[in-house]
């Protein structure tokens, strides 16, 4: 992995070429991982870092901030989703790149919304995945998640999403302070009215099992140039590396981001 500076955070990341010549012709894409995942877990052991490269496409992809091999911060203040979408604003500065297409999961969906609202200039079509009609009608996950994360042990947590985060969490090795400061610092939704003023092409990707995420379909129908891709049959985790998911992401990206 490479690393830069965000503003004097160290942040972690890979720049993978494309493996095909394709129309593609090697544009970037920014991939950016959901909560107490990594750039590993997310989109390399998924092969969405595969997938694009053989589609012709560059692959840039970051451990957020309190993740991953990136340091580790303990302030909630650190964690607003307007620094994490500076930090993928920063490192598309740190490579020169003017604009890229972003694809984000879950948390790393509304730090793209986020990157979306404040520098449309630099993203060439946005791919929200895992993240529904909650991006405007919720603020993030329940920050009971950062009281299970501090819990002494998995096993006294009796909540099935509080288990399931703290799994998570531990499976990945994760720092859990860190990710208790994430959980309370990145609480926040964006207006309708911001969300109705954004021209860019958006795809919003939702499993059709995921209450987590809420309506991709509503949130979809809100961006004026949105577009819904239902995944079906996959709850907020086995979204991820679907078959069905990265054909749909691969059709929008050709069709808005090389033909378009």
């Amino acid at each position: 992995m490479q690393s830069f500076s965000s503003a004097g955070v160290r942040i972690n990341y890979v720049d993978l070429p494309p493996l095909e010549e394709t129309p593609a012709a090697g544009r970037p894409v920014l991939l950016i991982h959901g909560f107490a995942s990594t750039h590993v877990v997310n989109w390399v052991n998924t092969s969405w870092t595969t997938t694009l490269g053989r589609a012709g496409y560059r692959v840039i992809a970051l451990d957020n901030r309190g993740h991953g091999e990136s340091e580790k911060l303990y302030d909630p203040e650190a964690y607003t989703t307007r620094e994490m979408a500076e930090d993928a604003r920063r490192l598309l500065d740190h490579l020169d790149l003017p604009q890229a297409a972003v694809m984000g999961y879950s948390m790393g969906a509304r730090n793209t919304a986020e990157l979306v609202f404040r520098h449309p200039e630099r993203v060439a079509a946005a791919v929200i995945s895992g993240l529904g009609i909650h991006l405007v009608r919720g603020v993030g996950l329940p920050p009971r998640i950062a009281e299970a994360l501090e819990a002494p042990s998995v096993d006294t947590l009796t909540d099935p999403t509080e288990r399931m985060f703290r799994a998570f969490a531990e499976q990945n090795r994760s720092d859990l302070q860190a990710l208790a400061a994430c959980i309370r610092g990145s609480r926040n939704s964006l207006l309708v009215e911001e969300i109705e003023k954004t021209t860019l092409p958006v795809l919003v990707a939702v499993g059709s099992r995921d209450p987590i995420a809420g309506s991709g379909e509503e949130l979809a129908a809100l961006f004026p140039n949105g577009r819904f891709l239902d995944i079906p049959g996959r709850d907020h985790n086995l979204a991820v590396g679907d078959r069905v998911h990265k054909q749909g992401v691969l059709a929008f990206l050709d069709d808005v981001y090389v033909n378009g």
